[in-house]
This record gives structure tokens, C-alpha cells and sequence, in this order.
């Protein structure tokens, strides 16, 4: 029997989840938080920064007085200098799933990181394992070389990724130097309906470019006013910079390089808003191949209400 709730939406007590995803910015977090208070649920963070100890402000983490009211999960659960994945969020991620459902609540899985998504509904598909030896290798080596491997080996891969991300760079020429095939060759297909993505429905919520930027613009803002400049100093001196993962947390590497004296403080919010826009595209491009996907374009101004009447027509 489903556990009652004013929607009829489906509840853990009869195996369902709740999967909000989006871009940075779009609002995700403020429809799960009063999504959870209405149907008595709990939120699983789908971040791949949020799960670092002291990465709060950059990332929009929740503050320790919603977390309280709300209960969170995959926040602070590694420290600035342990490696996580995406095998490592679905571990913790099914663990999560049956603490929560142990207790009658709903898992909301709330976040932004497509990969995570995608490694919990559709599996980790035939990647291999990290190769220490290789991996140091590759870490060692000028990335220009290693976009031009790449290219060479893997054109389609090398067209798609974010140039700028390192860390995912490596991990695709790491993939193709071990498999000898594409990177698309190891990864899990999304059309295939694993085992958790039977009966779930992935709502991705979206906004009007321009709407989405001013939030953007006034979040990076925020972010600086509220001590980005000083968390990151901090951070520095606990070993962020050897972390490669944390460091590409958009914010945390352009307030580094302005520590660095690379630019001023003026042209650094002004460059964490660009890469942080950009970042939002590259989210919204990487959810349009998810085939399980129900989009909900939020209004400007829409009071969460309504956002929660739309929510619950989809996943009914």
C-alpha cells in the first residue's frame, strides 16, 4: 500500500523514487525542499561536489538548519583529499534509498551531476577500473597532448567533453588506451531501462536562457558576498589544490587563480558567471539523451505551489 499523501505520487512504500535533476541555478533545490515537507520525504544529493567537506559555499550546499528540518543525503560524506566516483555514489546512494524507505519516507534524489544519474538508473555499464599506475602517468602529462590523443582515437568523445575538465580528459584517454575502443563503446546505455530506472520518472527542470542567466549572475554574486573569496583561502590550506576532482568545481578554480594574483576580483565573478552559464548548457545537453526524461520549464516568478502541481502530474 503507498504511504497517503496529498498528490498520489508514488512513495517509497511501494518502491518508487523521486528524481528532480536541472541545471545550476534552475531551482531544484527550493521544489525538492517543499516537495519533502508535503510528501514526507528525505533528498539524496546528486552533486559531485556537494559530497566534499567544506565545499559549501561554491556549491550551494544547504545550510545546517535545512538539513536539519530536511534530512540530507551524499553531503559530506569525503574529505577534501579522498578520490569519489560515480560506483561510489551508487553504493551510497542504495544505502541511502533503504535507510530512508526503512523509516516510511520518500528518497528524492535532487541534483545536477548527469553522470550520477545515469550510473544509478542505467548502471555503471563496462568501464574499466582506474589504472594507478596509468592514471599517474596521464595526470603527469600537458593536457593539450592528451585532447590531441584523443582526438585521434576518439573524435566523437573528443567533440563532446569539456575541454577545460582535466580530470575528464584523463579519464577518457585512461578508458581508450585500456579498452582500445570509444568511450562510448563503455558506457552504460540510458535506453535500456535497468533495474532502478523501471518505473521512475527522471523530471528535469529547465528555464528560459534568460531567466536562468540572471539567476545564475545573482547566485555567483551571492556566493561572492557571502565569503567565496575567504572559504576558498581556507580551503587552500586544508589541500584543495592537490584534490584535481575538487578543483574543477567552477568557482573555487577561478577565486584560486585570483589568489594566485591572475585577475582581479572584478573580472573573477565576472568569469565564474560565464563558466558557470556554460556549465548550465553543457548540464541541459548531457540530460537531452536521457530517454526516460520529463522536462517542466519553471516560470520567472512562478510561486513553488504550482511548480509542485506540475511536478505531480508528471509522476503520476
Amino acid at each position: 500500500m503507498a504511504m497517503a499523501n496529498p498528490s498520489g505520487i508514488r512513495t517509497s512504500a511501494d518502491g518508487g523514487a523521486i528524481f528532480i535533476a536541472g541545471p545550476t541555478a534552475v531551482g531544484k533545490s527550493e521544489i525538492s525542499l517543499a516537495l519533502a515537507e508535503k510528501i514526507e520525504g528525505e533528498i539524496i544529493s546528486v552533486d559531485s561536489m556537494q559530497v566534499y567537506r567544506g565545499l559549501d559555499i561554491g556549491t550551494a550546499k544547504p545550510d545546517a538548519a535545512t538539513r536539519k528540518g530536511i534530512p540530507h543525503h551524499l553531503i559530506d560524506v569525503c574529505k577534501l583529499n579522498e578520490p569519489f566516483d560515480a560506483a561510489k555514489f551508487v553504493q551510497l546512494a542504495e544505502r541511502a534509498v533503504a535507510d530512508i524507505r526503512s523509516h516510511d519516507k520518500v528518497p528524492i534524489f535532487c541534483g545536477g551531476t548527469g553522470l550520477y544519474f545515469k550510473a544509478f538508473l542505467d548502471g555503471l555499464g563496462d568501464a574499466p577500473a582506474a589504472d594507478p599506475k596509468l592514471r599517474a602517468e596521464l595526470e603527469a602529462a600537458p593536457l593539450a597532448g592528451l585532447l590531441e590523443e584523443l582526438r585521434e582515437r576518439d573524435p566523437d568523445s573528443y567533440e563532446k567533453i569539456d575541454k577545460m575538465n582535466r580530470r575528464r580528459v584523463v579519464r577518457a584517454v585512461e578508458i581508450v588506451r585500456t579498452t582500445g575502443k570509444p568511450v562510448a563503446a563503455s558506457q552504460a546505455d540510458w535506453t535500456q531501462g535497468a533495474q532502478h530506472a523501471t518505473g521512475n520518472t527522471l523530471t528535469l527542470l529547465v528555464r528560459s536562457p534568460a531567466d536562468l542567466h540572471e539567476r545564475i549572475d545573482s547566485r555567483v554574486e551571492e556566493m561572492f558576498q557571502r565569503g567565496l573569496v575567504e572559504e576558498t583561502r581556507e580551503l587552500l590550506r586544508r589541500g584543495l589544490a592537490e584534490n584535481r576532482t575538487a578543483m574543477q568545481a567552477i568557482g573555487y578554480r577561478q577565486v584560486v587563480e585570483h589568489l594566485r594574483d591572475e585577475r582581479d576580483l572584478k573580472a573573477t565573478v565576472e568569469l565564474v558567471k560565464i563558466r558557470t552559464r556554460q556549465f548550465a548548457k553543457r548540464q541541459l545537453t548531457w540530460f537531452r539523451r536521457h530517454a526516460h526524461c520529463q522536462w517542466i520549464e519553471l516560470k520567472q516568478e512562478e510561486p513553488v505551489e504550482q511548480m509542485l502541481m506540475r511536478l505531480f502530474e508528471v509522476q503520476t
